[in-house]
């Protein structure tokens, strides 16, 4: 006799199941910029993490026939309010700033193939508690990619709750963005569409206006009263790609500072220093933000060349 649906889903082989983290985990809005998948905690501070990565992200576009770098940037983001809430038994609601990241990748593992990136993130956390609640921590962070050596990454924020928090931004809850600037051409910015350029231009070519368009559906998934943190690094990036341009590369590494908020209310400049005047296989470029004359944000970034498609 035939078997009814409900009967024959008795008879299937049992098996795990993927799926993403809840969102609420990774302080993401939209289910579809969700990148972990799960996780399993070994001791009190060493843990390992699943992620995936969509051959076509709306924002993380592939590129020379690679994974978008900025895909691992989000991906070690989304691990700060994962391991806080499902670690530390941090609370929602409370903010996680941060102060530090640090990654260097493999390109060669970046290729994308026929299925989606399959990720494994081995972290060791280091924990600073104040009271018996996190503080603050450091992440250090092996990324494989089908048991190949993806790159390494170490990133350093801190947590405060509601009330600290508000103490923190005295009054800056709710800004009122200025309006946007122009954008830069796209081409420049090794981007496709003008919505997403992060970046005006000004009179200096070393120095760029940064362009903090509140509505874009990725970049602020969810409304927040400063900068987002994976804006600067884009912004970083797309700087990078305008120093070195008409030549197109590949951000393989990054070593970055957050030293203040960068406020929506006020323009925010972004500086590059040490360019080449010429293409090379790889090269370092100098990055600082500023805003009111004060640096927000500093990094370094290592740029490798990229064959031409």
């Amino acid at each position: 006799m035939p078997i009814s649906v409900a009967h024959a889903s008795l008879l299937l082989p049992k098996r795990k199941l993927s799926t993403a983290v809840p969102r609420e985990y990774v302080h993401k809005s939209a289910l579809a910029e969700v990148l972990l998948t799960g996780w399993h905690q070994h001791t009190d501070d060493t843990f390992t993490v699943t992620a995936q990565w969509p051959r076509a992200h709306g924002y993380y576009q592939s590129d020379h026939g690679l994974f978008d770098p900025l895909l691992f940037a989000e991906t070690v983001r989304q691990l700060f309010p994962l391991l806080s809430h499902v670690g530390y038994d941090v609370p929602f609601g409370h903010q996680l700033i941060w102060d530090k990241l640090d990654f260097e990748l493999d390109p060669a593992a970046l290729r994308v193939e026929g299925t989606p990136a399959e990720l494994r993130l081995d972290i060791t956390c280091e924990v600073v508690r104040r009271r018996g609640e996190l503080s603050a921590m450091t992440l250090r962070v092996l990324a494989f990619r089908d048991d190949h050596r993806l790159g390494t990454a170490s990133a350093r924020f801190s947590c405060h709750s509601p009330a600290v928090y508000r103490r923190l931004r005295a009054g800056r809850t709710d800004p009122q963005p200025i309006p946007l600037p122009p954008p830069a051409p796209p081409q420049r910015t090794a981007r496709d569409r003008y919505r997403d350029v992060v970046l005006s231009p000004t009179s200096d070519s070393a120095v760029w206006q940064l362009r903090t368009d509140v509505t874009h559906p990725v970049l602020f998934d969810h409304p927040v009263d400063h900068v987002p943190g994976m804006l600067l690094i884009e912004a970083a990036r797309q700087a990078v790609h305008a120093a070195v341009y008409p030549w197109r590369g590949l951000l393989v590494g990054i070593e970055t500072t957050f030293s203040r908020f960068a406020e929506l209310d006020a323009p925010c400049w972004l500086e590059t220093r040490g360019a080449p005047q010429q293409r090379t296989d790889q090269t370092r470029v100098d990055l600082v933000a500023r805003q009111h004359g004060r640096d927000v944000f500093t990094g370094i970034a290592t740029y490798a060349h990229c064959p031409a498609r």
